[in-house]
């Protein structure tokens, strides 16, 4: 019986990108040499390193010739010390670039020569849903795997985080801080994020990873090498984390010393309204603060708590401002 042509064309692709996983990794031309392990150290009183850990690991991308590291964020934030492993094992110092809450992207930059090509920049915009990729990551030893685009859609992460348009890939893979996601073109189209349960669309049980698309970063590059964040004010932050229950968004956390907290927010308070507008989504109740001007403009909020309606203003603040960053961004 003969194979139908999609079928053995999409074969065909994932046959090419499956190579690269068993490429000589002493290949400092290899598109797998320029995937690195990512070690970071978090001092005890970081704002993150109860939620986050103090140590952390996962993938770093080398995206240019002078040892420029692609990375998530969260593997950085805070962090004091942070080590690049490349094919070998050999343990290279790295120094800090920057940060972006917006995209939740990081950067880092090996102190001596990695001596691997860089990998090329590709556009998640060229991908289509269904269509294979390669997921590679080297937290410790070098992992890949096949992977399609299941979905791509709007995120919001309980952490006053919103992607407008998010990648979402199935079968998940284990090791995605930080890890790559290749195209057929061996072009590098997003970093991995989390391990998600409805990758193929939202409340469809699927489990799977959530990418940040590499698109984000162009626009912003000049900035984070510049500044160690993107230029302007930021968004109004409140230190609220939320999830959507039943139609509800339900208090889950405040951050200690923020200023939600401080206004007297309470885990178990419902979210209602924000400046009189009613929210019902994270991504409604970012938009709703966002809207309300830079970091310092007052958030009315309204709550449910027992039963009974309160109205809270909350003064903002800038998020880079609360944590307590290393000194290198």
């Amino acid at each position: 019986m003969r194979t139908p042509l999609p079928r053995l064309a999409a074969w065909m692709v994932w046959a090419a990108l499956a190579l690269l996983t068993t490429r000589a990794e002493a290949d400092p031309r290899s598109t797998v040499a320029a995937i690195v392990g990512v070690k970071a150290e978090v001092p005890a009183n970081a704002r993150t390193a109860d939620t986050l850990g103090r140590q952390r690991s996962g993938t770093g991308v080398v995206i240019d010739s002078g040892g420029l590291v692609l990375t998530i964020g969260y593997l950085i934030l805070e962090a004091t010390s942070v080590d690049l492993y490349p094919a070998g094992g050999k343990r290279i110092p790295a120094d800090i670039v920057a940060y972006d809450h917006d995209t939740g992207l990081g950067l880092v930059r090996a102190t001596i020569p990695l001596g691997v090509a860089p990998i090329r920049l590709g556009s998640s915009k060229d991908v289509a849903v269904g269509e294979p990729l390669l997921v590679l990551s080297r937290d410790g030893a070098l992992g890949g795997r096949e992977a399609k685009l299941a979905s791509r859609r709007e995120f919001a992460g309980y952490w006053e985080y919103l992607l407008p348009d998010a990648l979402f890939t199935t079968p998940p893979h284990g090791e995605f801080a930080g890890a790559a996601l290749i195209d057929r073109s061996e072009r590098l189209v997003g970093i991995g994020s989390l391990l998600v349960p409805d990758a193929a669309a939202s409340e469809v049980d699927s489990p799977g990873n959530m990418f940040v698309p590499t698109d984000t970063l162009p626009p912003v590059l000049g900035d984070l090498l510049a500044l160690g964040h993107r230029d302007g004010p930021g968004h109004p932050w409140v230190g609220v984390s939320a999830q959507e229950h039943g139609g509800h968004l339900i208090v889950r956390s405040v951050a200690d010393d923020g200023p939600a907290a401080t206004a007297g927010v309470r885990p178990g308070d419902i979210l209602v309204a924000v400046g009189g507008t009613p929210v019902a989504s994270l991504a409604e109740l970012y938009r709703g603060m966002w809207r309300l001007g830079d970091p310092g403009v007052t958030v009315p909020l309204r709550i449910l708590r027992d039963s009974r309606v309160i109205e809270l203003n909350v003064p903002s603040i800038d998020r880079m401002h609360w944590l307590r960053l290393n000194q290198t961004y």
